[in-house]
């Protein structure tokens, strides 16, 4: 009997280690940081990705971009980070947590989110800053927010937000709750929240398009799929599902 114990619980030791090298499941676990506006997108492609390479799973952390580099920073275990402007990815590259140089895959610009039906009849940015409207933006170190800084700076309006939020859907979401009169999203935001919100364009908008570019992160525990991710992104499938999306090509 204890013969018979001890191989048992050899084996289950072996098995043990065997699991634990891939997960206990033999499951590669990828880990995507991305900027919160590729929420959708992203999670449409996962599917996609999931199918073409069995045995992966994608696993996302939405955030800020800001808020995705500061956690990068302190030592968060990432494989790919996709920033929603240069800057923030120019910071994790310079805090030393990126692997090679990124890619850019799309820009996106602003828009005005309000109410179905526009109630409060805003026609375009100069109208935010009129006094009794309520509206939302992102805050100065989001990309959302930085864009609306430069587009204040191009046409001279300077906004008196209710809030600054710390990520797009943050302001998608008060004006979807009612919480805002008008929110300033990037357009893929506002398709994306189709029926829920409508969208006012403004030309001003075009002097603060972000690009959006995509890394593989230093010492990354998947490298090899992290790399095979931001050539999907970046490849014929990719670019299908971010132009479906409302993103501009690179």
């Amino acid at each position: 009997m204890r013969k018979l114990g001890a191989l048992l619980a050899a084996a289950t030791l072996l098995i043990t280690a065997c699991g634990s090298s891939s997960g206990g499941t033999g499951t590669k676990t990828l880990t995507v940081f991305a900027a919160a506006s590729l929420t959708e997108s992203f999670t449409a492609l996962k599917a996609q990705f999931e199918s073409a390479h069995p045995g992966t799973q994608v696993r996302f952390n939405f955030a800020g971009s800001s808020a995705l580099v500061q956690q990068l920073t302190n030592g968060a275990r990432a494989d790919v980070f996709a920033s929603a402007d240069q800057a923030n990815m120019d910071k994790a590259g310079q805090a030393g947590v990126l692997d090679g140089a990124p890619s850019v895959f799309a820009t996106n610009v602003l828009t005005i989110a309000v109410a179905p039906g526009n109630p409060k009849g805003v026609a375009g940015f100069a109208d935010l800053a009129t006094r009794g409207l309520t509206v939302v933006v992102c805050a100065p170190q989001v990309p959302c927010g930085s864009a609306t800084q430069k587009v204040e700076q191009k046409t001279g309006v300077t906004l008196r937000p209710a809030s600054e939020e710390q990520d797009v859907k943050q302001v998608l979401n008060k004006v979807q709750t009612g919480d805002a009169d008008a929110g300033l999203v990037y357009v893929t935001d506002a398709a994306s929240a189709a029926g829920k919100v409508a969208r006012v364009d403004f030309p001003e908008a075009a002097q603060a398009v972000n690009s959006y570019p995509i890394a593989v992160v230093k010492n990354a525990s998947e490298a090899g799929r992290a790399k095979e991710w931001v050539d999907f992104v970046l490849g014929q499938q990719g670019r299908a599902e971010l132009q479906k999306a409302g993103f501009g090509a690179p």
